[in-house]
């Protein structure tokens, strides 16, 4: 795998869009075939709506959930479902009011390993990979091991050829975008500090990932 090529420079915030362009049918049903083979189950669905649906039939009322930070989950209205309705118990907003300084290890120990943790990908690999990129990783934990179920929404344009072009996706595209709605929403910068490589899953029926045919998130 070669990386020399890509060069992150954190001036230039001008997403490329390359990255922004729909899969054709055939290369989302190549990604869903590879994904299968590698463990994760994937289903393909033509609007947002659809997804969300879908997402609160796998997520029982009531069910521990922690949500990574995510743009196509907030545009879908799935966060605020799970976040703000009560109807679930909802990490995140627990974690927010709890103080880092003096309960870090409680922080940790409930986020790490939830029962669904939920959130999207930055790439989907037409081989079967996946790739999630943060800049603190917290969610990338219970992503790769600790939670017990994992449910990703990703809009059919972060599908790409191979990780080489799912690099430059996160760097090109994710990241200039990324930044800008960090900057809107906390005031603060993001980076692309740690990069999870889903290759395969190997325990049945732990990741489900729903690809929708439509833009939806970066």
């Amino acid at each position: 795998m070669q990386l020399d090529h890509i060069k992150m420079d954190e001036q230039k915030l001008t997403p490329n869009p390359e990255f922004a362009r729909l899969a054709t049918d055939e290369q989302i049903e190549r990604a869903a075939k590879a994904l299968e083979a590698n463990g994760i189950h994937t289903l393909v669905v033509q609007t947002g709506e659809e997804a969300k649906a879908i997402f609160f039939e796998l997520v029982p009322p009531g069910s521990e959930v922690f949500l990574g930070a995510s743009v196509t989950l907030e545009k879908l209205g799935i966060q605020p479902e799970v976040d703000q309705s009560g109807k679930y118990d909802a990490l995140r907003p627990k974690m927010f009011k709890m103080d880092r300084a003096t309960q870090g290890r409680e922080i940790r120990k409930m986020v790490g390993g939830p029962d669904f943790a939920a959130g999207s990908v930055h790439a989907i690999t037409e081989d079967g990979h996946v790739m999630i990129a943060s800049k603190t990783g917290s969610q990338l934990g219970p992503y790769a091991s600790g939670a017990g179920k994992v449910i990703w929404v990703a809009g059919a344009q972060k599908i790409v050829k191979d990780i080489n072009e799912g690099f430059r996706r996160i760097h090109e595209y994710c990241y200039p975008l990324e930044m800008e709605h960090a900057r809107q929403l906390y005031n603060m910068d993001t980076g692309v500090n740690k990069v999870l490589i889903v290759n395969k899953e190997i325990r049945p029926g732990r990741i489900t990932l729903i690809i929708v045919k439509e833009k939806v998130g970066f």
